[in-house]
């Protein structure tokens, strides 16, 4: 007898709970997750997207001019003379830029090996033995950003170490 008394109460608290349930004040609440989900997603994504974009830009643009300098001082170093060399590193530095759709906008400097791209730009000379580090900066704009609020950009650098072999035969410049 007592086990069909918990039954019933068992049953009129379940029909309770369910009155309660279907008929309660979130009863007309019934598909708006969905919508706050969405709203919320947006919220979050777009600026998270934006994010991804910005640094994509700024590192493509470290890419190529990294490639840049390094196309640079092959170009120079491989050169019969300095005047050849100078334009065939800057050359160089226009088709890297073209091949990637950037404007002609990058800086090309020689300085001494192993100092600083900042380090005070020297006129190179095709010669055996020479060493100089090829410096190639760019000002990058990030994606809707006006040029007020970016100072112009972000300034991507690309280096790198230039050696001319030293058994080889330069002609006079």
């Amino acid at each position: 007898m007592g086990e069909f008394r918990l039954a019933a109460v068992a049953r009129r608290g379940r029909r309770m709970l369910r009155a309660r349930l279907g008929a309660g004040a979130g009863a007309g609440d019934s598909g708006n997750a969905v919508v706050e989900f969405v709203f919320v997603a947006l919220i979050a994504l777009v600026p998270l997207v934006y994010l991804i974009a910005a640094v994509a830009v700024v590192d493509n643009s470290k890419a190529v001019v990294a490639q840049a300098a390094r196309d640079a001082g092959r170009a120079f170093a491989t050169a019969e003379s300095t005047r050849l060399g100078r334009l065939r590193a800057e050359t160089a530095v226009r088709l890297d830029f073209a091949s990637h759709g950037f404007a002609d906008d990058g800086e090309l400097r020689f300085v001494a090996a192993g100092s600083s791209c900042s380090g005070e730009s020297l006129a190179p000379v095709v010669a055996p033995g020479a060493r100089y580090r090829v410096c190639v900066t760019r000002k990058t704009r990030v994606p809707a950003v006006p040029a007020v609020l970016s100072a112009g950009g972000i300034t991507t650098l690309g280096s790198y170490e230039l050696f001319v072999d030293d058994y080889r035969t330069v002609a006079p410049s």
